[in-house]
């Protein structure tokens, strides 16, 4: 059964840091791009940043560029993304997923994750 599991979360002041993993099981990530993803209470569901398959490329949103980093450890079979200098606004559930693709191409996701909260707060 193919599963992303993502953990790690939790509440944190501002300008903390947290690292959230995902982990997959019941596949191997080393061929397909992933994605993390964070949804706030009342507002979509917004891509936070992406890494290809090998790793060699990455993306990021505008709002977490210099704060948040991408990494990948194919023989981990996981993704984590690496968030430092929290703020309020970053507070949301954070989610992984799967692409079909193994480059960052913005579209084709599946095989979501059932998100971890972060809570960044004072």
């Amino acid at each position: 059964q193919l599963q992303l599991v993502e953990s790690g979360g939790g509440l944190v002041q501002p300008g903390g840091s947290l690292r959230l993993s995902c982990a997959a099981s019941g596949f191997t990530l080393d061929y397909y791009a992933i994605g993390w993803f964070r949804q706030a209470p009342g507002k979509e569901r917004e891509g936070v940043s992406c890494i290809s398959s090998s790793g060699g490329s990455s993306n990021y949103a505008d709002s977490v560029k210099g704060r948040f980093t991408i990494s990948r450890d194919n023989a981990q079979n996981t993704v984590y993304l690496q968030m430092n200098n929290l703020r309020p606004e970053d507070t949301a559930v954070y989610f992984c997923a799967k692409s079909h693709y193994s480059n960052c191409v913005g579209y084709g996701y599946h095989y979501w994750g059932q998100g971890t909260q972060v809570t960044v707060s004072s």
